[in-house]
């Protein structure tokens, strides 16, 4: 049986942050991108709209910043591992997530077979961000879909895996899902729960529906 796994990014690979709250940390604007987060868990924010306010404190942005945003965000252990298993088994795996392309694609060179992120323009910023590019819960199911479109798989052969609200959706549609350090809108719903810090652990959930 072949099967897409399909991975958040913000709280689930990246254990207790996000990659806007590590790319801020670069910049000095933590408490800021702070005010932001917690203002869209409120749903006083669109995706958009925290887009755009977002790439407005993040202007003097480089490429060695993101580099190092990406490398000392507090990563769950075994992601490569997890995502070597998946294609020795003849499996796909993706990551989809609302954070920024420019930061998701960095983990195809880990061995996902996709990254999916918003749509931002390239580092250093000469444009400002279009909101409409900016990926949202229920993009994240019409990713999914093009992803099993061109995997030659449909939703019934999917895995997803999250922590948040922004899963809801995703969840909803798949017949098996795993809920990592996850909060109390996707604990309920998912297949199983994980709590701790290693992909692997979450991984062998599944094992049951192979």
């Amino acid at each position: 049986m072949t099967r897409l796994h399909l991975f958040d990014l913000d709280g689930t690979l990246i254990r207790g942050s996000a990659a806007a709250i590590e790319i801020s940390r670069q910049l000095g604007v933590e408490r800021e991108i702070g005010e932001l987060e917690r203002a869209f868990a409120r749903g006083e924010l669109t995706p958009g709209r925290f887009a755009e306010l977002a790439c407005e404190l993040w202007e003097a942005l480089t490429e060695a910043q993101v580099a190092a945003a990406f490398e000392q965000a507090p990563w769950l252990t075994g992601i490569r591992e997890v995502w070597a298993d998946i294609r020795a088994r003849g499996e796909r795996s993706a990551v989809i997530s609302l954070s920024p392309g420019f930061f998701v694609e960095r983990l195809l060179d880990w061995g996902t077979d996709a990254a999916r992120g918003s749509r931002w323009p390239a580092v250093p910023f000469r444009e400002p961000v279009d909101p409409t590019g900016i990926l949202t819960p229920a993009a994240k199911v019409r990713v999914a879909g093009e992803l099993c479109a061109e995997f030659g798989l449909s939703s019934a052969d999917c895995v997803a895996y999250g922590d948040s609200l922004s899963d809801t959706e995703l969840f909803a549609t798949v017949p098996v899902s795993v809920a990592i350090n996850a909060d109390h809108h996707v604990r309920g719903i998912a297949s199983y729960a994980y709590v701790g810090m290693d992909l692997r652990e979450a991984y062998e959930l599944v094992g049951n529906h192979r």
